[in-house]
């Protein structure tokens, strides 16, 4: 499991619980290692991270980290390989990990990913402004070099999108926690904000300028600054808020944009410069009537007016959608675990 924030450790912990006739053992680093700690045994492995500043993708400094990683490959195969021999598992699973792929083809396990950022690579081109495009043909290298070497993908999306001929890859409405799918959504007076990176800051006037109080999350803090009210981190508090927004503002992360929508919550998408999967569930929100994204680390207040006087038209489109798949997820996990493989 990628251990860089909060999605993937999730959602692979959503997995595990709904199958608890099985045994499991994660792999997986940082807070994804301390969230599935909690409740099931880790082994630690680093993975090719991706290092954001200023609200941006340091390419050369995320290309610094990932050959530090790649230089010690052989070290960490060889100890995922050993974790392999005494665990003895009967098929893995991956959600955009780079080392237990590889050692499954190895060992001649089969390997299910299950994962958003394959949207990018199994999919026919998506038709994204021409501006994008060197952002997406990087990523698409990035994607198909380090974290495609697995023999089935589930790719989950809000966004639906067709196959390319030949990838043995099946496209599915997200997987939410049960913890998300147990609320019912209501309509109140206030905001949700989000973001994990502290570079957010750069956005507080255009949250302060909002005319509804803004629930922030993302700086465990517990204070009030005019309309913005910092919350610390708290699950069952976030989605509480959450469930019942007027709408939210974000970064391109696709758990967070998954759960808004299966609530009915409208989004405005600022993602993260030159993390194409987050442009890409951005520009998704915009094209499928669900929201405005944006570009840029100062936006001007004079958005927000606009973007409200289609509330109600976002919340229509939003109710056609299908943001829920973990039914015919399971269904398909579990034939997978059975039969080592997916049926196309």
């Amino acid at each position: 499991v990628h251990g860089i924030g909060h999605g993937h450790a999730m959602r692979a912990l959503t997995m595990a619980r709904h199958f608890p006739e099985h045994e499991f053992l994660f792999l997986s680093h940082d807070t994804g290692a301390a969230i599935l700690g909690q409740e099931f045994p880790v082994e630690h492995c680093p993975n090719p991270p991706t290092v954001v500043k200023g609200h941006r993708v340091d390419v050369v400094a995320t290309l610094i980290a990932s050959y530090k990683v790649r230089c010690q490959s052989r070290l960490y195969v060889r100890q995922v390989m050993d974790l392999m021999d005494r665990f003895q598992p009967d098929v893995t699973m991956t959600d955009y990990e780079y080392f237990l792929p590889r050692v499954s083809r190895q060992a001649g396990v089969p390997c299910l990913s299950i994962d958003h950022q394959h949207v990018i690579t199994c999919c026919r081109r998506h038709p994204v402004p021409w501006t994008q495009y060197p952002s997406y043909l990087s990523t698409s290298y990035a994607v198909s070099s380090l974290f495609s070497q697995a023999s089935d993908y589930l790719v989950i999306s809000f966004f639906q999108c067709p196959v390319k001929p030949g990838v043995r890859a099946k496209i599915l409405p997200p997987l939410l926690r049960e913890s998300v799918i147990g609320r019912r959504p209501s309509l109140g007076n206030h905001v949700v904000a989000y973001q994990g990176y502290t570079t957010f800051k750069r956005f507080f006037p255009f949250l302060s300028a909002i005319p509804s109080p803004v629930m922030v999350y993302g700086f465990n803090e517990d204070r009030t600054e005019g309309n913005l009210i910092f919350k610390k981190n708290s699950e069952a508090g976030f989605l509480d808020d959450l469930s019942s927004c007027r709408y939210v503002v974000c970064g391109g992360s696709h758990t967070l944009t998954s759960e808004a929508l299966y609530y009915g919550k409208p989004v405005i998408s600022f993602p993260i410069k030159n993390a194409f999967e987050q442009f890409l569930n951005a520009f998704y929100i915009d094209r499928l009537g669900y929201g405005r994204y944006f570009t840029g680390f100062h936006p001007p207040p004079s958005i927000i007016p606009a973007f409200e006087a289609n509330l109600d038209r976002y919340r229509a489109n939003i109710e056609g959608g299908n943001f829920c798949g973990n039914q015919e997820i399971y269904a398909l996990v579990e034939q997978f675990i059975r039969e080592k493989k997916l049926d196309y």
